[in-house]
Protein backbone atom coordinates (compact mmCIF):
# COMPACT_ATOMS: atom_id res chain seq x y z
CA UNK A 1 0.00 0.00 0.00
CA UNK A 2 2.71 2.43 1.09
CA UNK A 3 4.89 1.77 -2.44
CA UNK A 4 0.98 2.58 -4.19
CA UNK A 5 0.97 5.98 -2.45
CA UNK A 6 4.42 6.48 -2.80
CA UNK A 7 4.16 5.55 -6.84
CA UNK A 8 0.87 7.79 -7.26
CA UNK A 9 2.64 10.56 -5.32
CA UNK A 10 5.44 10.37 -8.04
CA UNK A 11 3.06 10.34 -10.69
CA UNK A 12 1.47 13.26 -9.73
CA UNK A 13 3.98 15.80 -9.23
CA UNK A 14 4.69 16.19 -12.96
CA UNK A 15 1.24 17.33 -13.65
CA UNK A 16 1.57 20.11 -10.70
CA UNK A 17 4.93 21.30 -11.80
CA UNK A 18 3.64 23.33 -14.39
CA UNK A 19 0.52 25.27 -12.25
CA UNK A 20 2.93 25.73 -9.49
CA UNK A 21 5.99 27.27 -12.07
CA UNK A 22 3.08 29.67 -13.36
CA UNK A 23 2.47 31.06 -9.62
CA UNK A 24 5.36 33.58 -10.15
CA UNK A 25 2.99 36.13 -11.93
CA UNK A 26 5.40 39.40 -11.55
CA UNK A 27 3.58 42.72 -9.76
CA UNK A 28 1.27 44.91 -12.29
CA UNK A 29 3.24 48.10 -12.60
CA UNK A 30 1.45 51.01 -11.58
CA UNK A 31 -0.50 53.23 -14.31
CA UNK A 32 2.10 54.80 -16.72
CA UNK A 33 1.24 58.19 -17.35
CA UNK A 34 0.06 57.45 -20.45
CA UNK A 35 -2.77 55.17 -19.19
CA UNK A 36 -3.33 58.60 -17.16
CA UNK A 37 -3.53 61.19 -20.08
CA UNK A 38 -5.62 58.53 -23.03
CA UNK A 39 -8.02 58.14 -20.09
CA UNK A 40 -8.37 62.13 -19.84
CA UNK A 41 -7.97 62.45 -23.76
CA UNK A 42 -10.74 59.87 -24.20
CA UNK A 43 -13.70 61.57 -21.73
CA UNK A 44 -13.14 64.46 -23.52
CA UNK A 45 -12.43 63.29 -26.95
CA UNK A 46 -13.84 66.03 -29.84
CA UNK A 47 -15.47 63.12 -32.05
CA UNK A 48 -15.78 59.68 -32.16
CA UNK A 49 -12.76 59.02 -34.78
CA UNK A 50 -10.75 60.45 -32.18
CA UNK A 51 -12.25 58.24 -29.33
CA UNK A 52 -11.71 55.42 -31.08
CA UNK A 53 -8.11 55.82 -31.93
CA UNK A 54 -7.27 56.80 -28.06
CA UNK A 55 -9.32 53.72 -27.07
CA UNK A 56 -7.04 51.70 -29.32
CA UNK A 57 -4.10 52.61 -27.51
CA UNK A 58 -5.93 52.10 -24.44
CA UNK A 59 -6.60 48.20 -25.52
CA UNK A 60 -2.70 47.69 -26.31
CA UNK A 61 -1.72 49.12 -22.76
CA UNK A 62 -4.97 46.96 -21.44
CA UNK A 63 -3.83 43.84 -23.64
CA UNK A 64 0.06 44.06 -22.55
CA UNK A 65 0.05 40.88 -19.89
CA UNK A 66 2.51 41.70 -17.04
CA UNK A 67 5.51 39.27 -18.63
CA UNK A 68 6.12 36.30 -21.14
CA UNK A 69 4.24 33.73 -20.05
CA UNK A 70 1.02 35.87 -19.23
CA UNK A 71 1.42 37.51 -22.99
CA UNK A 72 1.45 33.99 -24.66
CA UNK A 73 -1.89 32.73 -22.39
CA UNK A 74 -3.71 35.89 -22.99
CA UNK A 75 -2.58 35.71 -27.37
CA UNK A 76 -3.41 32.23 -27.24
CA UNK A 77 -6.62 32.77 -25.45
CA UNK A 78 -7.50 35.74 -28.18
CA UNK A 79 -6.60 33.62 -30.90
CA UNK A 80 -8.67 30.65 -29.60
CA UNK A 81 -11.53 33.00 -29.29
CA UNK A 82 -10.86 34.82 -32.92
CA UNK A 83 -11.21 31.02 -34.43
CA UNK A 84 -14.46 30.78 -32.36
CA UNK A 85 -13.26 27.87 -30.37
CA UNK A 86 -14.43 29.32 -27.18
CA UNK A 87 -13.69 25.94 -24.92
CA UNK A 88 -10.20 26.72 -25.55
CA UNK A 89 -10.38 30.69 -24.96
CA UNK A 90 -12.27 29.69 -22.18
CA UNK A 91 -9.27 27.39 -20.67
CA UNK A 92 -6.78 29.70 -21.40
CA UNK A 93 -8.15 32.61 -19.70
CA UNK A 94 -8.87 30.55 -16.56
CA UNK A 95 -4.80 29.79 -16.75
CA UNK A 96 -4.28 33.45 -16.99
CA UNK A 97 -6.81 34.04 -14.29
CA UNK A 98 -5.01 31.50 -11.94
CA UNK A 99 -1.22 32.51 -13.18
CA UNK A 100 -2.11 36.63 -12.56
CA UNK A 101 -5.41 37.30 -10.46
CA UNK A 102 -4.63 40.93 -9.98
CA UNK A 103 -4.71 41.67 -13.93
CA UNK A 104 -7.70 42.58 -14.98
CA UNK A 105 -7.97 41.63 -18.59
CA UNK A 106 -7.98 37.80 -18.18
CA UNK A 107 -11.20 38.62 -16.65
CA UNK A 108 -12.43 40.44 -18.99
CA UNK A 109 -11.69 38.14 -22.01
CA UNK A 110 -12.81 35.21 -20.19
CA UNK A 111 -16.15 37.54 -19.54
CA UNK A 112 -16.86 38.41 -23.17
CA UNK A 113 -16.27 34.49 -23.89
CA UNK A 114 -19.08 34.00 -21.50
CA UNK A 115 -21.07 36.66 -23.22
CA UNK A 116 -20.87 35.57 -26.26
CA UNK A 117 -21.85 32.14 -25.35
CA UNK A 118 -24.99 34.27 -23.43
CA UNK A 119 -23.95 33.11 -19.74
CA UNK A 120 -24.74 36.60 -18.49
CA UNK A 121 -24.76 35.42 -14.87
CA UNK A 122 -20.74 34.09 -15.05
CA UNK A 123 -19.70 36.78 -17.85
CA UNK A 124 -21.32 39.20 -14.65
CA UNK A 125 -18.98 37.89 -11.87
CA UNK A 126 -16.06 38.12 -14.25
CA UNK A 127 -16.42 42.17 -14.88
CA UNK A 128 -17.14 42.99 -11.81
CA UNK A 129 -13.39 41.43 -10.64
CA UNK A 130 -12.03 42.92 -13.81
CA UNK A 131 -13.44 46.10 -12.70
CA UNK A 132 -12.64 45.82 -9.27
CA UNK A 133 -9.08 45.70 -10.69
CA UNK A 134 -9.21 48.07 -13.05
CA UNK A 135 -11.98 50.73 -12.25
CA UNK A 136 -11.57 52.87 -15.17
CA UNK A 137 -11.26 50.13 -17.90
CA UNK A 138 -13.65 51.25 -20.00
CA UNK A 139 -14.32 47.63 -22.46
CA UNK A 140 -15.10 46.14 -18.71
CA UNK A 141 -17.61 48.73 -18.10
CA UNK A 142 -19.43 48.63 -21.29
CA UNK A 143 -19.40 44.92 -21.51
CA UNK A 144 -21.05 45.17 -17.38
CA UNK A 145 -23.64 47.29 -19.03
CA UNK A 146 -24.24 45.23 -21.68
CA UNK A 147 -24.94 42.15 -19.73
CA UNK A 148 -26.75 43.74 -16.92
CA UNK A 149 -29.36 44.80 -19.80
CA UNK A 150 -29.35 41.17 -21.19
CA UNK A 151 -29.90 40.21 -17.70
CA UNK A 152 -33.15 41.88 -17.68
CA UNK A 153 -31.87 44.44 -15.49
CA UNK A 154 -32.76 47.50 -16.91
CA UNK A 155 -32.25 50.09 -14.40
CA UNK A 156 -28.92 48.87 -13.10
CA UNK A 157 -27.59 48.32 -16.52
CA UNK A 158 -28.66 52.19 -17.74
CA UNK A 159 -26.65 53.26 -14.71
CA UNK A 160 -23.89 51.15 -15.51
CA UNK A 161 -24.32 52.18 -19.33
CA UNK A 162 -24.30 56.20 -18.24
CA UNK A 163 -21.04 55.19 -16.18
CA UNK A 164 -19.20 53.67 -19.01
CA UNK A 165 -20.11 56.45 -21.21
CA UNK A 166 -18.41 59.18 -18.30
CA UNK A 167 -14.95 57.29 -19.12
CA UNK A 168 -16.03 57.80 -23.40
CA UNK A 169 -18.98 59.38 -24.27
CA UNK A 170 -18.02 58.04 -27.80
CA UNK A 171 -18.28 54.13 -27.22
CA UNK A 172 -20.91 52.50 -29.85
CA UNK A 173 -23.14 51.38 -26.64
CA UNK A 174 -24.06 54.82 -26.49
CA UNK A 175 -27.08 54.30 -29.02
CA UNK A 176 -28.58 51.48 -26.40
CA UNK A 177 -28.96 54.54 -23.94
CA UNK A 178 -33.11 54.81 -22.77
CA UNK A 179 -34.56 56.62 -20.09
CA UNK A 180 -33.63 55.09 -16.41
CA UNK A 181 -36.69 53.23 -15.14
CA UNK A 182 -37.71 54.47 -11.22
CA UNK A 183 -36.63 52.28 -9.02
CA UNK A 184 -40.29 51.24 -8.07
CA UNK A 185 -41.09 50.71 -11.55
CA UNK A 186 -38.68 48.27 -11.93
CA UNK A 187 -40.06 46.62 -9.01
CA UNK A 188 -43.57 45.81 -10.18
Amino acid sequence: MRQLVTITALLLVPALLPAAGLANCPALPDRSPRHIELMELVAKAPDEQTARQLSNELWEIWATAPDEVSQEILNRGMQRRAAYDFVGALSDFGKLIEYCPDYAEGYNQRAFINFIRQDYQTSLIDLDKALERTPDHIGAAAGRALTLLQLGRTREGQLALRDALKLNPWLPERFQLTPVPDAAETEL
